[in-house]
């Protein structure tokens, strides 16, 4: 839990050309938001629109596979390395992450969206141009409102 998680992410955001980063300081207590970050299965599918079901397996473990299924039934196979303040979910074709770190009284928190291979970064180019910074905001508001309505 430093700002180093969330500088690592800035710098993933930065290398993969990410389709979506945000970053901001919430009004919040740390652990009241990394309890929302850190609930994949319980807090992404409100947090993802295209997203039904996250599926983790329980356990302490820091890393875990995971299944994503869309909202028509298609499913993807997910890495997903969570520790606090740090959260890395990649598939073949998709990276995600968040960081947080408490800030003063409240918590800075980033999130980060992005494409892995390179045949796509058109695509996620144009993703960024047109709604990446509103779905990264959009996250952003959802952990705020999630954390704080816990």
């Amino acid at each position: 839990m430093s700002v180093d998680c969330l500088a690592r992410l800035r710098v993933m955001a930065a290398g993969l050309h990410a389709a979506m980063y945000a970053e901001e300081r919430l009004d919040l207590p740390y652990d009241e938001v990394w309890a929302v970050a850190e609930d994949l299965a319980g807090e992404l599918p409100h947090l993802v629109p295209f997203l039904r079901e996250f599926r983790v397996p329980p356990g302490d473990s820091d890393r875990k596979p995971a299944r994503a299924v869309g909202p028509l039934g298609v499913r993807g196979d997910f890495e997903v390395r969570l520790a606090p303040g740090w959260c890395l979910m990649q598939s073949r074709l998709v990276v995600g992450g968040m960081a947080a770190a408490p800030e003063g009284d409240g918590t800075r928190f980033a999130v980060l969206g992005a494409t892995r291979p390179t045949v796509l970064r058109p695509v996620q180019s144009v993703y960024r141009r047109l709604l990446g910074a509103r779905r990264g905001q959009a996250f952003v508001r959802g952990v705020a409102l999630r954390a704080a309505a816990r």
